[in-house]
């Protein structure tokens, strides 16, 4: 009988040690997602100078982006600029469930900068997301958020 006791005893005690490791290894990795993604605040001039690094997101085609949070409104016209001498930009507005909402590669320049314009149709948070074309790299660039009115 006090065998029959131990074997239930360690079985419940390896149970118990497994999903507190469960447990340990999840938390630690929400942890780890929570303090590896962090989008900067885009800057109440709407204007950024900053570098891509490759401590970046990985886009998974040899590049990497860097996001930026910003709140709009509904009806609002944006035209965002995104200028780099280092790398062929991408310029990407996600939508506050994510979802991309515009997307430009190259300006109407016809240089690989980037240039696009959207209306809002909904207020909230969205990410205004900076990268580079397949593996062209990292450097310097410059990003503006202009916030367009109509003309009188």
């Amino acid at each position: 009988m006090i065998s029959k006791t131990v074997a239930v005893f360690r079985q419940l005690l390896v149970m118990s040690t497994t999903l507190l490791t469960i447990e340990i290894t999840a938390t630690a990795s929400f942890a780890q997602v929570n303090k590896v993604y962090s989008p900067l605040p885009l800057p109440s001039t709407y204007e950024v100078t900053d570098s891509l690094t490759d401590k970046d997101i990985p886009t998974g085609q040899g590049g990497f982006a860097r996001d930026y949070t910003v709140k709009l409104n509904k009806g609002e016209n944006l035209a965002v600029d995104l200028a780099s001498d280092s790398f062929d930009s991408i310029i990407t507005l996600l939508g506050p469930n994510g979802s991309t909402v515009a997307e430009n590669d190259d300006g109407p320049d016809g240089s690989s900068n980037s240039l696009l314009f959207t209306r809002i149709s909904e207020t909230g948070s969205y990410i205004v997301r900076v990268r580079s074309f397949g593996e062209t790299g990292v450097g310097a660039f410059k990003l503006k958020v202009t916030r367009l009115q109509p003309v009188k």
